[in-house]
């Protein structure tokens, strides 16, 4: 009776499956660029009639050119960063983009699809196959899937659009790196003759094999790392990494921007790219409750960084009461989500750190309670087994709430309900307290007897209790 329920459920997911396919949808688009990178010509061709296309930017409307209807020969105006289609909808479109125009630097054509791609919505079981024509040994980068290991063919679903993604036309250098499950495509923007991507390699391979420490695996199966070089304003020149941000427009991109002439020994020791990857581990949260987002990034950050050996457990534990204290001391009448609501330089402590004291929280609760059989790790790897990665844009009640269901009994919900909307910093003294984490002229001592002693041991080291 076993073997004919499990044949049963398998030819179930196989109907299913099936059944999806067949429903989703297919917009088909072809992408053409002159000689010069100048100018690109577009078809899209819609499996249905659409009466609905719109470009992300409203600054779209100002590069766009002779868009009609393809079928019937009609112009087609826009207004802002809308297209006015006829009410019965159209099934072709075709226009053309003035790309050196909307290129953020003419002649490295470096330039948002939010400037050149005029599309419909896209539900969740839509995708639009792009593909890509371009003259000579020009290449293309977008922050899509590739579709059948083609670095000229996309598959671009419903994604959360979470920030004006990156795209390069021209030449550049690109790897290929299989890691903890997933595919990463790697670029490095330039021409300059002495940066190899070679270089970086074993670094972008550490930074992702950091974020794999949770539970085993790269938290998605296809990302992309952009590497910008540049030498960075006087303060910052002498860092690696000077910024970072993850975009999800269509697929996950992971954006540095580095100082090449720096050795490689110092990308080694910089924190802000296993921040960045980590923001991975979650799905994309909406701006005004990032603190939630940012302060679990924070968290990872410094844990994971223990755990692959960058840190001394002693200094990660040194970094994460020095923040949680620049947190308590940020805008003290907002709570963490009016902090993330006005978005400024005088809430950014606060909207770091927030999240950052809730996640420690919680995970030292899951890891007392359960005997340390229950961790921060181990319900992420749950989120990402059930919902990674995720079309849509997430609240933090959300996620916590979906968090909550992972587990025997609720903690998350109850950490969001008392300090989301509280005016006070969360609190975790007393926690560090337990943890063995003594604070003396705002350094940190660790103290082996302390009662939750071996916790702390463990979430540094990455290992179970048993």
């Amino acid at each position: 009776m076993r073997t004919i329920i499990i044949n049963v459920r398998t030819l179930l997911a196989i109907w299913l499956l099936l059944t999806a396919c067949a429903a989703r949808a297919a917009h088909e688009y072809s992408f053409a660029l002159d000689e010069k990178l100048s100018t690109m010509a577009v078809v899209a061709r819609f499996d249905r009639a659409i009466d609905y296309v719109s470009a992300r930017s409203s600054d779209a409307g100002r590069y766009l050119r002779d868009a009609e209807d393809c079928d019937r020969d009609v112009p087609l105006e826009s207004s802002g960063r809308r297209l006015e289609l006829p009410a019965a909808g159209i099934r072709c479109l075709s226009y053309t983009v003035s790309m050196d125009a909307a290129a953020r630097d003419p002649g490295k054509i470096v330039i948002s699809p939010a400037l050149w791609m005029w599309r419909p919505r896209l539900a969740r079981d839509d995708e639009i196959l792009a593909s890509f024509s371009l003259p000579g040994s020009n290449r293309v980068f977008v922050p899509w899937q590739m579709s059948d290991d083609s670095t000229s063919r996309y598959r671009l679903v419903a994604s959360p659009e979470s920030g004006m993604a990156t795209a390069v036309f021209g030449q550049f250098q690109q790897r290929f790196v299989q890691t903890g499950g997933a595919q990463l495509r790697i670029v490095l923007l330039g021409q300059r003759e002495d940066i190899e991507l070679d270089r970086f390699l074993a670094w972008i391979r550490a930074t992702a094999g950091n974020v794999q420490l949770p539970y085993g695996e790269f938290p998605v199966a296809h990302a992309s790392v952009l590497l910008i070089p540049r030498s960075g304003r006087p303060r910052q020149a002498d860092r690696p990494v000077s910024f970072g941000r993850v975009v999800r427009d269509g697929g996950a991109t992971i954006e540095l921007m580095i100082n090449p002439d720096l050795p490689i020994a110092d990308y080694f020791k910089e924190w802000t790219p296993t921040h960045e990857f980590s923001h991975l581990l979650l799905p994309y949260l909406d701006d005004g409750q990032r603190w939630i987002s940012e302060g679990f990034a924070q968290y990872y950050q410094n844990v994971l960084l223990a755990r692959a050996g960058q840190y001394s457990a002693q200094s990660a534990w040194q970094r994460i009461n020095a923040g949680l204290e620049r947190g308590r001391n940020s805008a003290p009448d907002l709570s963490p989500n009016e902090a993330a609501d006005r978005d400024s330089r005088d809430t950014r402590m606060k909207v770091y750190w927030s999240g950052t004291a809730l996640a420690l929280m919680a995970d030292v609760e899951l890891r007392r309670r359960s005997a340390g059989r229950d961790s921060l790790d181990t319900v992420l790897g749950e989120l990402k087994r059930c919902c990674l990665p995720s079309a849509r844009t997430w609240s933090g009640i959300e996620l916590f709430s979906k968090l909550d269901e992972l587990l025997d009994e609720p903690v998350f919900m109850p950490l969001y309900r008392q300090h989301a909307d509280a005016r006070t910093f969360p609190d975790a003294r007393p926690l560090l307290m337990k943890l063995g984490i003594i604070v003396e002229d705002d350094q940190v001592r660790l103290d082996d007897a302390a009662e939750f002693a071996a916790i702390r041991t463990v979430i540094t080291r990455g290992v179970t209790l048993h």
